[in-house]
């Protein structure tokens, strides 16, 4: 019988997906769960021929460049893949593949706690119960915004998306989404495609951000995008931090533009814009979207499946590059 590949595993990942890795596989654990440098990632590739990666770790050019020629395929425990250089995975001729599908609605339910989160100051609320500062009830005491009936609008319908509009019109939202293209008329049940992304911001009372961080959206919403949302609008951004102007959108909340904004994702993740934390009217969140029993050893097996289609000499179903 020939050797178990040898996987290089970058994160303690659940009990059940370790022990198909190990019955499986050769695999290298971290079970201190510690956040591994490039040299101590490159190191431990040595004489491996995977890694499972997540995406606290960044795969860029330069990382690949380094890795030894053993290392055949990158095994994403994420959907995501903008930690990952896709192109100079390529030129190295390494397969690289990711976990979609299976963390469509934990992730739209943390859009959704999100949303909720930020509209009715639950933020604020949980924090006057756990100091005892909760004094008094009046007709004025921690005023929301209810988000019944209100218009929100989705910026990228993909899986994500689309379940999130599904919960919102569960919510009697008004459902509007752009997207790189119209999705199938029948997927859409009602809601209204913009082509064109300006033209929808003004109609949203509530904007929710659901796309893949590229080049093309890095910054999409940024301080031009932002004057053209509805004053006391609330941003949702359940997808990458990448994806936000901070300086934007934390100016906007200081001055009221925007009603509130709930984030479980930031630009250099855990080491946030420290402005964040002292605006009441943000709800933040660890980037805790996949953070299920479920979900997690779902995106283990199907990281794991990958892995199995491509060490049997099969396509991955999930390739990306």
């Amino acid at each position: 019988m020939s050797a178990k590949p040898v996987v290089v595993v970058t994160r303690k990942l659940p009990a059940a997906v370790e022990a198909r890795l190990g019955r499986d596989y050769a695999p290298r654990l971290n079970p201190d769960d510690r956040l591994y440098s490039a040299d101590d990632l490159v190191a431990l590739c040595n004489g491996a021929s995977a890694i499972m990666p997540c995406h606290t770790e960044r795969l860029s050019a330069e990382v690949i460049g380094r890795l030894p020629a053993t290392i055949r395929i990158v095994a994403n425990f994420s959907v995501g893949t903008d930690h990952v250089d896709l192109a100079a995975a390529r030129a190295r001729g390494i397969v690289v593949t990711n976990t979609p599908d299976v963390l469509s609605d934990a992730t739209a339910e943390i859009a959704m706690l999100c949303l909720l989160g930020a509209a009715r100051r639950a933020g604020e609320g949980e924090r006057l119960v756990r100091t005892a500062e909760w004094r008094d009830w009046s007709p004025a005491f921690m005023v929301g915004v209810q988000v019944t009936g209100k218009r929100i609008g989705i910026v990228g319908m993909g899986r994500v998306g689309q379940v999130v509009a599904r919960r919102a019109r569960a919510f009697e939202m008004q459902v509007h989404y752009h997207n790189r293209r119209r999705i199938d008329p029948d997927l859409e049940h009602g809601a209204v495609y913009h082509a064109d992304l300006e033209s929808m911001l003004p109609l949203c009372d509530i904007l929710s951000l659901n796309c893949p961080a590229t080049p093309e959206t890095k910054g999409v919403l940024n301080a031009a995008r932002i004057a053209r949302l509805p004053d006391g609008a609330i941003v949702v951004n359940t997808a990458r931090g990448a994806l936000v102007d901070d300086d934007a959108l934390i100016a906007a909340l200081k001055s009221g533009k925007l009603w509130a904004a709930g984030l479980d994702v930031y630009n250099n993740e855990p080491a946030i814009d420290p402005r964040y934390r002292d605006l009441p009217n943000t709800f933040l969140l660890p980037h805790i979207g996949s953070a299920t029993r479920e979900t997690r050893n779902a995106m283990g097996f199907r990281a794991l499946d990958n892995l199995d289609a491509f060490f049997a000499g099969r396509e991955p179903g999930d390739r990306v590059a």
